[in-house]
C-alpha cells in the first residue's frame, strides 16, 4: 500500500523559495551559474504569487538601461568589470528581490545613515580602497554577496527603507591581472575595491572606479567610451 503524499502548502513553499533565493545571492558560487540559479527561483516564486509578468517586464526595464544583454546580467558586467564568479551580478538580482519583498538583508540603513553614505560616496570611491574600508566607513552591509575569506572578491550591498531608493554596491576583486599567471593563494590578503555601483539609471553611468578599477577594466569597456 503507497503511502499518502502530502504536498506543502503555498505558503510553505513561498518561504522555501524565498530562504533559498536568499542562499543563492549570499553564495552564488556554491549554486552553479547564478543567473540561471535566480530565474529558476525567481519563476516558482512569481509563479506562486500569480505575476509572471513582472520578470518580462524587469528585463525589459534592465535591456532600457543597459544592464542586460543577450548573455544576461552578467553580459553588461563584462563590459565593465573582471570576471568575479557571480557576485556582481548577485547585486542586481537582489535589487529586483528587496523591491519584491523577497531579501533579507542582515541590516537596513536608516534615511540619514544612507543619505550620508549618497552624499559622500562617489568622490569617496575615487580613490583605492580595500574590502576592509568599506565597512569602516559605511558600516556592515545590508548583505554581503559572496562569502567572508578574503581570498576571495565579493560585493557588499548596502539598502535602505525606502524601496525607491537603490542599493549602493561596493565591487571587490582578488584575481590575477590580465598577462600573468593565476597563483594561489592570491597576493593580495584581502580584496581591492574595483567600483561602486548606484543607480536606477544607465546601468554604465551608474559606476564610480577606483584608480584600481580604472585599470583593470576589460578592454570591451572602449565601445562604452
Amino acid at each position: 500500500m503507497t503511502a499518502e503524499t502530502v504536498f506543502a502548502s503555498p505558503d510553505e513553499m513561498h518561504t522555501y523559495l524565498i530562504d533559498q533565493l536568499n542562499l543563492v545571492l549570499r553564495r552564488p558560487g556554491m549554486y552553479g551559474e547564478v543567473e540561471a540559479s535566480m530565474w529558476m527561483v525567481m519563476d516558482h516564486l512569481l509563479f506562486l504569487e500569480r505575476r509572471p509578468e513582472v520578470w518580462e517586464e524587469q528585463k525589459r526595464v534592465w535591456s532600457q538601461q543597459g544592464a542586460w544583454t543577450p548573455t544576461g546580467v552578467e553580459g553588461a558586467f563584462s563590459l565593465l568589470l573582471p570576471h568575479d564568479h557571480g557576485y556582481s551580478v548577485a547585486s542586481v538580482y537582489a535589487e529586483f528581490a528587496w523591491r519584491q519583498g523577497w531579501l533579507k538583508p542582515d541590516r537596513v540603513l536608516d534615511a540619514e545613515a544612507y543619505a550620508s553614505m549618497r552624499d559622500v560616496v562617489h568622490q569617496w570611491g575615487l580613490r583605492d580602497r580595500v574590502w576592509a574600508d568599506v565597512p569602516a566607513a559605511f558600516g556592515p552591509p545590508s548583505v554581503l554577496f559572496g562569502g567572508t575569506n578574503p581570498l576571495y572578491g565579493k560585493t557588499l550591498g548596502y539598502v535602505t527603507e525606502d524601496l525607491s531608493e537603490p542599493m549602493v554596491s561596493f565591487h571587490l576583486w582578488n584575481g590575477a591581472d590580465p598577462g600573468t599567471e593565476a597563483s594561489w593563494p592570491p597576493a593580495r590578503e584581502e580584496p581591492l575595491l574595483l567600483a561602486l555601483r548606484c543607480g536606477d539609471g544607465n546601468f554604465a553611468d551608474g559606476f564610480t572606479f577606483t584608480p584600481q578599477g580604472q585599470r583593470r577594466r576589460p578592454k570591451a569597456a572602449e565601445q562604452l567610451q
